[in-house]
């Protein structure tokens, strides 16, 4: 589904005229907002399998800090791995990495684990690695990554589109106050029945995220 059949169908719904492009009327732009409202709460709810990819970069010999370009600030780290090596890079708490780099010498080698430090200029997430690289290293993160706002009409939508739309219906009948038909209140319930239906389909592609370890 695109971005503007997201819109067609809320419009629809609403028992208003199609509309041959988002900016067409100012209501349609609304409506727009409601689906990009819409499309940031499914995305938020879940890791979706339409959102997850891999972000790869090379290691610089003594840089430690590294951006994780095209994450976004709303991305979810899954696992990471030091390609070379072929082995995988754990998470470490920043207290941990403050131990490591002000309390202690750094060690070199190759990156055994990661901590983040916020974003950089671009909003993507930034991460510091330890020990410092002393080689050219290929590392991976695997992501769960939010799709960017929706702005043109032809976007598909990555994420589960009927709770996205159904979410964008019960937002316009609220911001309208009447529907002559069902509340918003009893569309929040529908949008919120779809959504856990999406989530239940989605999570049978990746049961190991429903299990929990202590640790």
């Amino acid at each position: 589904m695109t971005y503007l059949e997201a819109i067609n169908g809320v419009l629809r719904r609403l028992r208003e005229d199609e509309v041959a492009t988002a900016l067409e009327s100012s209501y349609s732009a609304l409506i727009g907002d409601f689906v990009n409202d819409a499309k940031n709460l499914v995305e938020e709810a879940w890791n979706w399998s339409s959102l997850r990819s891999t972000i790869a970069f090379n290691t610089v010999v003594g840089t430690s800090e590294y951006s994780l370009t095209g994450s976004g600030m709303d991305a979810v780290v899954k696992h990471a791995l030091n390609d070379t090596k072929n082995s995988f890079i754990n998470y470490k708490t920043k207290a941990y990495f403050d131990n490591v780099y002000y309390n202690n010498t750094p060690a070199a080698g190759s990156p055994e684990c990661y901590t983040f430090i916020g974003t950089d200029d671009s909003d993507d997430l930034k991460i510091k690695v330890y020990p410092d690289p002393n080689a050219i290293e290929a590392l991976r993160f695997d992501m769960a990554t939010p799709q960017a706002e929706l702005t043109a009409d032809a976007t598909k939508i990555k994420a589960p589109n009927r709770p996205i739309v159904q979410y964008a219906f019960a937002m316009a009948l609220r911001e309208r106050g009447e529907t002559g038909g069902q509340s918003a209140a009893e569309q929040f319930a529908v949008a919120s029945n779809a959504l856990a239906d999406a989530i239940s389909i989605d999570a049978n592609r990746f049961p190991e995220d429903l299990t929990y370890m202590v640790v």
